[in-house]
């Protein structure tokens, strides 16, 4: 009798070969037992319930409740006070010959860009100035900058 030419290192292979293959044909059956094909539309509807939840049947009639438009807030914050958007602050850097600079706010001590552009007076280093931030293309900057007094 002679010797098999299959080594344990090729059963191994072999053997792993098949386990993924029948993993993979399980995988398979399973899929097409949970596919949603040739379901009724009514199987596949989903509802909203009266506090925002999810549900498999339509709310209650009953439960709805009526909503005023003057109750709805469309405001980011809780606060109805409307807070002043100018701030108040000191120019801390203000190179004229480049055009740029930075603007210290007094009320949070963040400090803003800003370009000569944006300045409704020529402003120099120390002085006090009133302005508004807005977004920019690198952060937030000082818009409509106007010297103090």
């Amino acid at each position: 009798m002679g010797r098999s030419h299959e080594t344990s290192g090729k059963k191994e292979i072999a053997k792993k070969k098949n386990e993924k293959r029948k993993a993979k044909a399980e995988k398979k059956e399973l899929r097409q037992s949970n596919t949603s094909k040739g379901k009724d539309l009514e199987d596949m509807m989903a509802y909203v319930d009266e506090n925002g939840n999810l549900s498999a049947h339509p709310p209650d009639p009953r439960r709805r409740k009526e909503i005023k438009l003057e109750d709805i807030s469309l405001e980011a914050s809780g606060n109805s006070e409307k807070e002043s958007p100018e701030k108040q602050g000191v120019v801390t850097f203000f190179d004229a010959a480049k055009g740029f600079g930075f603007i210290k706010a007094a009320d949070s001590g963040d400090s803003y860009f800003v370009h000569n552009s944006d300045l409704s007076t020529p402003v120099r280093e120390h002085d006090k100035v009133t302005f508004e931030i807005a977004r920019g293309q690198k952060g937030m900057k000082a818009i409509l900058v106007r010297k103090q007094g």
